[in-house]
């Protein structure tokens, strides 16, 4: 599947309301979309990032005891 087939919709410059470096990474990546002022929506990359996160965290935590 070539890239511009890809359900991923990326940025090349950051948005200049994005002040945090990883807001505009994650802006940039298309894992966040803006929606109104301070209100951001989760893209399917950014839901799959966050879910793999979960499970390392919480196998670290069961892990830790």
């Amino acid at each position: 599947m070539r890239t511009s087939q890809y359900l991923l919709s990326t940025l090349k410059e950051t948005p200049a309301d994005a002040e945090v470096i990883s807001h505009q990474l994650m802006l940039r990546a298309g894992m966040i979309r803006k929606l109104a002022s301070g209100l951001y929506t989760w893209l399917p990359t950014g839901v799959r990032v966050l879910k793999k996160v979960e499970n390392i965290v919480r196998e670290e935590m069961n892990n830790a005891g």
